[in-house]
């Protein structure tokens, strides 16, 4: 009954470790497209898949994954989209991004 105890917390705790592993984190990565940029942004929430993924659209570049939130230091502004995750820009000027913002549905916060 010992070992059968001992395998099962064993397996929760795998199980623990694996969600954590699966959980979401940042993209950063270089924003281009024709309508904007080049510009240092963060998407968030993001697996590593769909960082790949953002990295490839349009004319971004330079996408890698990382763990938790976007950082919080140098930002321009926020593009809240809801459910769709968040937009964090670290450059570019704040009323166009702003602009931007609204064509993609979102929420505009200027600075950090």
């Amino acid at each position: 009954m010992k070992a059968a105890a001992i395998v099962a917390v064993a397996a929760l705790a795998f199980g623990a470790q694996s969600a954590m592993a699966q959980e979401p984190g940042h993209c950063k990565f270089t924003l281009k497209n024709m309508f904007a940029g080049p510009y240092k942004a963060c998407f968030e929430p993001s697996t590593p898949e769909k960082c790949a993924e953002l990295g490839k659209t349009d004319d971004n570049s330079d996408a890698v994954h990382g763990a938790g939130s976007c950082p919080a230091t140098g930002v321009v502004g926020t593009c809240d989209m809801g459910a769709n995750g968040k937009n964090i820009y670290f450059d570019g000027d704040a009323g166009g991004l702003e602009i931007g913002c609204g064509f993609q549905g979102g929420e505009w916060k200027a600075g950090g």
